[in-house]
């Protein structure tokens, strides 16, 4: 019986360890500009090496589709047999912004997807978003009303999630109204002292979190933000009922209206945040980080200009900047309000610009590290460059042309030393 049991286990671990060992594609489509920072200069040709390769080898007579022109307004189509498994092509723009080249390839019944989009003259591009007039009363007023109640802070170690050079916390605190909820995941150093802080504002979705014992182990305050008011330490499945239930499609909630947007409630409740890491004993007063991706770059600009105590924002893949581009067929941001509608409500465009990261961006002048791709149709170039080339404070930029809407393993180690080294907790 030992032997037999003895058996299936080792069975059993060797098909976990092949299952693990599946990596990457035998078929892949390369497409290639001839510039190796992927930009050009408004006037210059792009010039592109496509192939579909099979085990490294162009495959001969593989069939492509192929796409190309402005990022997100591609529009034109084109079919081809590439004989020796190469082709070469050419692009332009006419204005500063980014075109794309996209290929597939069907092999065996299968899809492969190579694309490259490249920028011309970016540093040229400049915002459509235009800003309210009321825009500074609008959230003054907002915080305003936030900050008549006490935040009535809440802590609850989480004993199985603490490190010998962190605690860590489930903890909660009051937003903008009374029993309105903001719950995060505390870390504190175990050591007493007074120590940087940071904070962590979420991506788009519903989910737990876990905290974050790793930026700066020891040596710093870090607290990880849910933003729909509900505990952020439950089972993933009642996060994904609430994704495809209550909370689906939450991000064009009241769009329309600026005082019932469902943002409003989010980013009074980061900028809250704030205040509740100011109630810490052991923050020095000194040193606050704000950084997130995709709506977390959003969310940390906003943070930022609403909350002279941050002294440092991290903004990656941003989100939400920008919207009013695509009344004018250029890729803004998510989630794409405007894109390719034909009619527009006006009242929407209007509600909209209190929500636009452009809008806060042009009130921050502490350090920011922006990182983006050009590869990214979530948040296109287009609108993170025009938000980079605004931003009035000490800036960096990053780019990882090649990346989406994810981060490669350099863009988040070169992330992690910035950050650490904004903190002051660098060795």
């Amino acid at each position: 019986m030992i032997k037999k049991l003895s058996l299936i286990l080792l069975n059993l671990c060797c098909a976990l360890s092949l299952c693990a060992q599946i990596q990457g594609s035998n078929i892949v489509v390369m497409v290639q500009p001839d510039h190796a920072d992927w930009t050009y200069r408004v006037g210059e040709t792009a010039k592109y090496s496509v192939s579909v390769l099979q085990s490294g080898v162009p495959l001969k007579q593989a069939i492509i589709d192929y796409e190309y022109g402005p990022v997100l307004y591609t529009g034109n189509k084109k079919t081809a047999t590439l004989k020796d498994g190469t082709m070469k092509w050419e692009g332009k723009l006419n204005a500063p912004g980014f075109y794309t080249l996209k290929v597939t390839a069907k092999v065996n019944g299968k899809t492969y997807e190579g694309r490259s989009t490249v920028g011309f003259s970016p540093d040229k591009i400049v915002p459509a978003a235009q800003c309210p007039s009321d825009f500074d009363a609008f959230w003054s007023k907002a915080l305003e009303e936030a900050r008549k109640q006490d935040l009535d802070p809440t802590r609850r170690l989480l004993p199985d999630r603490s490190t010998k050079d962190a605690n860590v916390y489930e903890v909660s605190y009051i937003n903008e109204s009374y029993g309105s909820r903001m719950y995060g995941i505390l870390s504190v150093p175990t050591t007493p002292g007074k120590y940087p802080a940071l904070l962590r504002v979420p991506g788009a979705g519903v989910r737990s979190y876990a905290g974050d014992t790793y930026t700066a182990p020891g040596k710093a305050i870090v607290l990880e933000i849910g933003i729909h008011g509900i505990p952020v330490t439950m089972e993933q499945g009642i996060y994904d009922n609430l994704q495809h239930g209550a909370l689906n499609g939450y991000w064009e909630t009241n769009l329309d209206d600026p005082y019932r947007n469902y943002y409003k409630r989010v980013v009074t409740g980061a900028v809250r945040a704030v205040d509740f890491i100011a109630t810490l004993p052991e923050w020095d007063h000194n040193t606050l980080g704000v950084t997130g991706s995709s709506q977390g770059g959003f969310l940390s600009l906003a943070t930022a200009a609403l909350d002279k105590r941050v002294t440092f924002i991290g903004v990656v893949h941003d989100a939400m900047c920008d919207y009013e581009s695509e009344l004018k067929g250029v890729a803004g941001g998510w989630p794409h309000y405007f894109y390719k509608k034909d009619k527009v409500d006006a009242k929407k465009i209007e509600g909209a610009r209190y929500y636009d990261g452009v809008n806060f961006a042009r009130r921050i002048n502490v350090p920011a590290w922006f990182s983006f791709g050009y590869n990214d149709e979530v948040v296109p170039p287009t609108s993170s460059y025009g938000l980079y080339n605004i931003y009035p404070g000490p800036k960096t930029l990053s780019v990882y042309p090649m990346t989406a809407h994810f981060w490669y393993q350099e863009q988040w180690d070169e992330w992690l030393a910035w950050t650490r080294q904004q903190l002051g907790t660098a060795e």
